[in-house]
């Protein structure tokens, strides 16, 4: 089988201990065309403001960073930091010597992160006095294509690898092992890209019937990114041997609590254009 050999290095240059890394490039151009896309519907909402939008980066970035990585230290190795908590504020780990290496923020989870957006931006909304609905319906929106960039960001990585599989589209990650695996980085890229088109479209040629701020565009994109979310797991290696364990992984089940959630705020929208039709 010609499978695909995925042998790239994550460092694009470096200058003495100063790393430019494929992923820290990849999150931050995601992060960019997100804040632009957000600038040009704030001016659609007529909210627009440069004090606004200089503060809703400045938001996003504490809340999706502190929340993913709460939520890495709390779901997935609370074990380690419960016993280490100054770890989780900082990018160093105390080796066997006892002495403190740079290792960087390594393990952030998106559950977290959504948690941590969702509470940032309910002070955000507080400071710049736009309401919440309104600016978490935005923020969703855009939510599926940063989300695209990350799982990119992570194939570089060579990290969150597929199961073993003989698909003839399988990747071998050469810097994990000589097996061929399911992609599931792209698997989830793809999948979060078609959702931001979906509803982006929604919202470009049917907010009439579905507005901004009746919650419908964050219960749809927390609905579809989280049940992708629980499928493309199985196709997964789990992250902690902890979860090996379980009928389903860490990640499958913080996503039940989002899909719940995502269909109710969807179904309660259509219910009541259903009923406006009438």
């Amino acid at each position: 089988m010609l499978y695909i050999n995925w042998d790239i290095d994550p460092v694009i240059f470096s200058i003495g201990q100063v790393k430019l890394q494929y992923y820290g490039l990849i999150f931050v151009t995601g992060l960019a065309l997100c804040y632009y896309i957000i600038g040009s519907i704030y001016k659609k909402e007529n909210i627009y403001t440069s004090n606004a939008m200089e503060k809703l980066f400045v938001f996003a970035i504490i809340g999706i960073f502190g929340g993913a990585r709460l939520g890495h230290c709390l779901f997935y190795d609370f074990e380690y930091f419960s016993s280490h908590i100054i770890e989780i504020f900082i990018p160093f780990r105390e080796n066997a010597e006892g002495v403190y290496e740079f290792i960087g923020y390594k393990g952030l989870a998106s559950h977290g992160g959504t948690i941590g957006l969702f509470i940032a931006m309910l002070l955000y909304s507080r400071k710049v006095h736009i309401p919440f609905s309104k600016i978490i319906d935005i923020i969703a929106i855009l939510a599926p294509l940063g989300g695209a960039f990350i799982r990119i960001s992570n194939l570089m990585n060579s990290e969150i690898i597929g199961r073993p599989t003989n698909v003839p589209w399988a990747f071998i990650f050469k810097q994990v092992d000589d097996l061929p695996r399911h992609p599931s980085q792209l698997y989830e890229s793809l999948s979060y890209f078609l959702i931001f088109l979906v509803v982006y479209l929604l919202y470009k040629y049917k907010r009439q019937l579905f507005k901004i701020g009746s919650y419908f565009y964050f219960g749809l994109s927390i609905f579809a990114i989280f049940f992708m979310r629980f499928v493309l797991e199985f196709t997964k290696e789990n992250q902690k041997s902890f979860e090996d364990s379980l009928s389903f992984n860490m990640g499958q089940l913080l996503s039940i609590p989002f899909i719940l959630v995502g269909a109710i705020l969807v179904i309660k929208n259509v219910v009541n254009v259903c009923k406006k039709a009438d």
